[in-house]
């Protein structure tokens, strides 16, 4: 009993440093802003800012309001401000991220004041109306999350007994499953997606699938230590790597830096891609779940020769060639043995979900 509650303790330690570290004191870091014009005073004034801010903010200047749009567009900026005398524009691009956004207009409306005049904020991307914050594909990245590593319990435990080309196959059409559920999700339940819902649903089966043949090809090595495994990986440091909440200049550099190449990540600023900005950056982050996916299918098929020596001593020891064991019933083993090892797989499995 006790070492079973190691997991759950490691898990108690292993949330509270990963979502507190990453979401409770969130400051901007090289926030990369824009300032429009290309005057003396404009110039001067983007130098003021960016010595006012030090390291918070990275203050670069553009010619027109049309060039601050593209980066916006192109979330190569999180915000843009247009002097003005009369009426300055903070422009934003909310469905990037809607913390991003707020961080820039705390940044530039003392600046407005200062002058004495309202700022005017536009929003030049903004989310659905169905997902005002635009958060809403973040819960749907934990959704799908939860189906994936908490089947990877079911199939890793209660499946070890199976071949792992049937496993795999389970893999697949739990993926299937799990992105499908995504998909009425975030389509005709919540309508987060109003456009390319078949994109939204192919991107969700290459993140649930990736996470399915990771957890089932480690399970073979871990076994009961595959749960808290996944719990780092595709939670502790997923959710908080992903940008769904903060994006990474609001960060420290560490999970800043994860979100670089992170699957949640590549999954959440796809999805933005794909129903904000035009497709832009859908490749990359496309091509991130495609090798999360290509490591799960390596783990895995390291995991089916793994077993394929063990399976075959196994048979070897009861007296029948490897070819026969899957005909072969297996001799009974005492009751205290078979009562333990199912109340290893329950536990396994309650931990996970």
């Amino acid at each position: 009993m006790l070492t079973h509650l190691i997991t759950p303790l490691l898990m108690c330690i292993g949330m509270g440093l990963a979502y507190m570290g990453a979401f409770v004191t969130p400051e901007p870091h090289h926030l990369p802003v824009a300032v429009v014009g290309t005057t003396p005073q404009a110039k001067v004034f983007a130098q003021s800012v960016k010595d006012t801010a030090g390291d918070k903010l990275d203050v670069r200047t553009v010619a027109t309001r049309a060039d601050a749009v593209g980066l916006l567009k192109s979330r190569a900026v999180t915000g843009a401000y247009v002097p003005s005398a009369h009426t300055p524009e903070l422009l934003v691009a909310s469905a990037a991220s809607d913390m991003g956004a707020t961080a820039v207009e705390k940044v530039f409306t003392p600046v407005a004041a200062k002058e004495g005049v309202p700022l005017k904020v536009t929003d030049v991307a903004a989310p659905v109306a169905d997902d005002p914050t635009g958060q809403g594909l973040f819960f749907l990245l934990i959704a799908l999350s939860i189906g994936s590593y908490a089947s990877v319990a079911a199939l890793g435990a209660a499946g070890a007994g199976l071949a792992m080309r049937v496993r795999a196959l389970l893999v697949l059409g739990v993926s299937a499953v799990v992105s499908g559920i995504g998909a009425l999700l975030a389509g005709p339940v919540f309508h987060l997606a109003h456009h390319d819902l078949a994109g939204v649903w192919g991107m969700a089966w290459l993140y649930s699938a990736g996470i399915l043949f990771i957890g089932v090809g480690l399970h073979t090595f871990l076994k009961r230590w595959t749960t808290l495994t996944m719990m780092v990986l595709f939670v502790m440091l997923n959710f908080t790597s992903s940008g769904g909440l903060f994006r990474p200049e609001l960060q420290n550099g560490f999970f800043g830096t994860l979100h670089a190449f992170w699957n949640g990540a590549g999954f959440v600023e796809g999805i933005r891609s794909l129903l904000y900005f035009g497709d832009d950056g859908l490749a990359r982050n496309v091509w991130t779940l495609v090798v999360w996916l290509l490591v799960g299918l390596v783990v895995t098929g390291i995991a089916a020769l793994y077993e394929r020596p063990r399976k075959a001593r196994h048979a070897a020891g009861h007296g029948e060639p490897a070819a026969q064991t899957a005909a072969v019933p297996i001799p009974a083993r005492p009751a205290e043995q078979e009562a333990a090892e199912e109340i290893e797989e329950e536990v396994e499995e309650t931990v996970g979900v």
